[in-house]
């Protein structure tokens, strides 16, 4: 039996941009997340990009048990990430509901990566300036010290985080992520 993709609405605005920098960084669960499975026509794939990036200014860490981290405003810090191209108005309507009122949705800079270095970041090479909307963790005593870990998760958990039905689970429909207002 084919599995039935839904496809979100065209926008009525053009594209939007987001960086992301955990569970979303690894397209499958961002299919999951948009289109209810992980992998989409490739009409559909086409019209996203991603692109490794860092953004500057924030850290991440593990949120208290939980399989994905949040970011806080840090100076000095720098979060490695995607930037991902072609959302749509529907595509943010889902992760915002996805991501829930611990998050706040904002824009923010990032640059993109000409070369990736190693986990530290050592040996990146920063290019184009882009802007994005980012999922900021808003309460924040609900993060531990340590540094979330993507390897960790495409090992451990991946899996689960792309069964359409899992998703969802635990979304409360009347209380998704916050978006904050232009500067």
């Amino acid at each position: 039996m084919e599995s039935q993709v839904q496809t979100s609405a065209q926008s009525d605005d053009g594209v939007h941009c987001a960086f992301f920098y955990g569970t979303l960084m690894v397209p499958d669960v961002f299919y999951t997340v948009c289109y209810n499975s992980k992998t989409v026509p490739d009409v559909i794939a086409s019209q996203h990009k991603f692109t490794p990036a860092i953004l500057h200014g924030y850290s991440r860490r593990r949120v208290k048990w939980a399989d994905y981290p949040g970011i806080t405003e840090d100076a000095g810090h720098s979060v490695f990430g995607m930037f991902a191209e072609g959302l749509t108005k529907a595509n943010l309507g889902k992760l915002d509901y996805f991501e829930g009122a611990e998050y706040q949705r904002r824009t923010v800079k990032v640059k993109l990566l000409d070369k990736v270095g190693d986990v530290t970041g050592e040996g990146n090479v920063e290019g184009e300036e882009r802007e994005a909307q980012v999922y900021v963790f808003m309460p924040t005593q609900h993060l531990e010290e340590k540094e979330w870990d993507l390897e960790e998760f495409k090992r451990d958990k991946l899996k689960l985080w792309t069964r359409g039905d899992h998703i969802f689970a635990d979304c409360d429909p009347d209380k998704p992520a916050s978006v904050a207002a232009a500067v």
